[in-house]
């Protein structure tokens, strides 16, 4: 019997190629392909198809200086709204807040490890490093929360891909990074980092470590989408991007969420820095579930945080545009 392969778009990084191997696999298996297919059975099942994008192609600034987050999703919604593919793996913590009239996200897989890895040639921690040491990010939210700590760092732009940072940090073009544990993971680079940062003492971006399918509004009840969903990662990052939208997220505003689901009680932290670091507003707060609209009870935690957030910080917490 012929079939079309679903079509799955993604970021043509090493990392993002990584990641999106890893559900063309399970998106396939679900579609009907052997547990044991090799890769041109299941690319006849499912079909990569990698994309470049705006953010990929601009490297040498910050993304708030050039458009936000979207940059990393534009294109590829565009091939999505255009059916030129019928569905996107994304890295949640890059997609914004809002997403463009018709599409959704679909799906969320089993979440990877969400903290933020330190990775240093001269100190194991963050809080070890000397006096005016270099850190290398491009994070506004890492930033800040470095700063919060250690407010003598000195905060170097570090843009471009896992192997693009390490590289720089082995010139000594920065003392330390941060990076995604969760992408280390998928590129079997886990071991590397000197710590951790705990994610209750600095919580990471919202939805940090998830991946998120993104479909066409109409595709959203497909069979092989509701195979690839995990509910406690669903509720997790729905209360996560909840404070994200009642913040209005975006790469000019340092905001952290880190949610964690232990049978039917949802807690939630959620923070907001100044660029600085020097104002930190928290919330915290939980909700039990009542298995009736699970992600919904979720989002609206991560709004009421969020707002409360909001209200606390107000202009201080949002980077100036210049």
């Amino acid at each position: 019997m012929s079939r079309q392969p679903i079509r799955i778009g993604a970021r043509g990084s090493k990392l993002s190629l990584a990641q999106s191997g890893h559900m063309q696999a399970r998106i396939a298996h679900a579609l009907g392909a052997p547990l044991d297919a090799g890769p041109e059975e299941i690319a006849s099942y499912a079909q990569l198809i990698p994309i470049v994008t705006s953010g990929d192609r601009i490297q040498d600034r910050r993304l708030m200086e050039i458009g936000g987050k979207g940059l990393f999703t534009k294109e590829i919604e565009e091939a999505l709204l255009d059916g030129r593919i019928d569905c996107a793996v994304h890295s949640l913590k890059d997609m914004p807040a809002e997403l463009p009239p018709g599409l959704v996200l679909a799906a969320t897989p089993e979440r990877e490890d969400p903290r933020d890895a330190f990775i240093s040639k001269v100190a194991q921690r963050l809080e070890d490093l000397p006096h005016g040491a270099r850190l290398g990010t491009a994070s506004l939210r890492r930033q800040a929360q470095a700063l919060h700590v250690r407010p003598d760092l000195d905060v170097v732009m570090l843009r471009g891909n896992v192997d693009t940072r390490l590289a720089k940090l082995e010139r000594g073009e920065a003392d330390a990074i941060l990076l995604a544990q969760s992408g280390l993971n998928r590129l079997g680079m886990g071991h590397i980092p000197q710590s951790w940062l705990d994610p209750l003492a600095a919580p990471p971006a919202p939805g940090q470590g998830a991946l998120a399918i993104e479909s066409r509004a109409e595709d959203v009840d497909a069979p092989w989408l509701a195979a690839i969903r995990c509910r406690p990662t669903t509720i997790a990052v729905a209360a996560e991007r909840g404070a994200l939208y009642a913040l209005e997220g975006s790469c000019r505003t340092a905001v952290g969420a880190y949610g964690r689901l232990d049978g039917p009680r949802l807690s939630l932290l959620v923070e907001a820095l100044s660029p600085d670091g020097v104002l930190r507003v928290r919330h915290e707060g939980e909700v039990v579930l009542t298995g009736d609209d699970d992600a919904g009870q979720a989002l609206a935690l991560g709004l009421s945080l969020g707002a409360a957030v909001k209200a606390e910080g107000g202009d201080a917490i949002i980077a100036p545009t210049e």
